[in-house]
């Protein structure tokens, strides 16, 4: 999916089918669906954390930039990148 083509205005939330949440066992934030699971990496999981469909994808880039500093131009684009990855997948909707 074309990252441009998201708008940066649009607050993505996680898809009704998914459940998103930190599983102590797998030592990582996963996404529950009716077949089974996936286990997310650390990134992933920070930007679904903030998928809350109250913030646009802009607060979203700006939050992880605040909370990890030193990296902006690559925490944007691959925000941007992940939103457009999860929503072509269907873990997000806009």
């Amino acid at each position: 999916m074309d990252t441009d083509a998201i708008d940066p205005q649009a607050c993505p939330r996680l898809s009704p089918h998914f459940v998103f949440r930190w599983e102590a066992s797998q030592d990582s934030y996963i996404l529950l669906y009716p077949e089974g699971l996936i286990k997310l990496n650390p990134t992933a999981g920070e930007i679904l954390k903030r998928c809350d469909g109250r913030r646009t994808v802009n607060d979203i880039v700006a939050d992880l930039q605040a909370a990890f500093p030193g990296a902006e131009a690559q925490i944007a684009d691959g925000t941007r990148a992940f939103i457009a990855v999860a929503q072509d997948k269907g873990w997000l909707s806009a």
